[in-house]
Order: C-alpha cells, then sequence, then structure tokens
C-alpha cells in the first residue's frame, strides 16, 4: 500500500505512515514531496462551475463536488489529484456518525477522477461555513513537478 521513497519516482507526492505512528485505512499520516511548484487551493464547496448549488442537505453528494472541484482546478495547472499532498475537511456540525457519507463522497470522487483518494488530512468540526446550505469545505495543497 505505501511506497518507499525514491528519488528515481515519477510522483511529486509520495504517502507514508512513519515507524511508530498509527497506520489508518483512510488517510496517510504524512507526504513527502519532491516537486518544484507549490499549490495552495483555496476551500472547494458544493458548488458547480457556474455557482449553482450541488447536494443541497446531501453531506455525500457534497464532499464528492469538493474533491471534484480540487482535481478541476488542479487540471488547470497541470496537475491532478494524484499530486495533492494534504487535505483540511471543515465540517458543519461534526460527529462520528457522518463519517460513512465522507467515505462514501470520497469514493465517489475518487471513481471520477481515477485516483487513490488517501491523503493526509486534518478534519475540523465547524459551526458554520460561508453560506448556509454548506455542509463541508476541503481545502488542498499539492505539489507539482
Amino acid at each position: 500500500m505505501e511506497k518507499p521513497i525514491d528519488e528515481e519516482d515519477a510522483m511529486t507526492v509520495t504517502l507514508l505512515n512513519p515507524e511508530g505512528l498509527p497506520k489508518p485505512d483512510v488517510y496517510r499520516q504524512m507526504a513527502v514531496a519532491t516537486g518544484s511548484r507549490l499549490v495552495f487551493l483555496a476551500g472547494q464547496v458544493a458548488r458547480d462551475a457556474d455557482g449553482g448549488k450541488v447536494g443541497e442537505g446531501d453531506f455525500a453528494a457534497q464532499v464528492e463536488q469538493c474533491y471534484l472541484n480540487i482535481g478541476t482546478a488542479l487540471a488547470e495547472v497541470g496537475g491532478s489529484f494524484d499530486d495533492v499532498a494534504k487535505l483540511t475537511i471543515y465540517v458543519v456540525d461534526w460527529s462520528p456518525e457522518k463519517l460513512p457519507l465522507l467515505g462514501e463522497g470520497v469514493g465517489r470522487a475518487a471513481a471520477k477522477l481515477g485516483v487513490d483518494p488517501v491523503k493526509p488530512i486534518t478534519l475540523l468540526g465547524v459551526a458554520a461555513l460561508g453560506e448556509p446550505d454548506l455542509l463541508v469545505e476541503v481545502e488542498a495543497t499539492a505539489v507539482l513537478a
């Protein structure tokens, strides 16, 4: 599942679970970047290209749209979701019961993007986001060659 750091590797981001730390299934503890361009993407929300609402009231659909938006943004600068080194996920009124829906949305986006979505993440429960219909926002940092 994990691959060792290899200078010859074409990927700009290598994901690891270092020895001595827990090895979660749904994310990695660390990303080692070897590329030369950093991309800091603003938090993505459940909006389509025209700014229309996506998945109103549907947490999994909103997560999916956030991830798809990240993939779209990175494609614009010659990257892909595979170049993501770190995600920060903000969830309104987080509770552990939302975890399966988070996984569902991530899984659907990963299938559409054709990528492994497992990245280092920080998940934060928040009281509210910028607009009342938003249930989740996902911010990304990527490294491109």
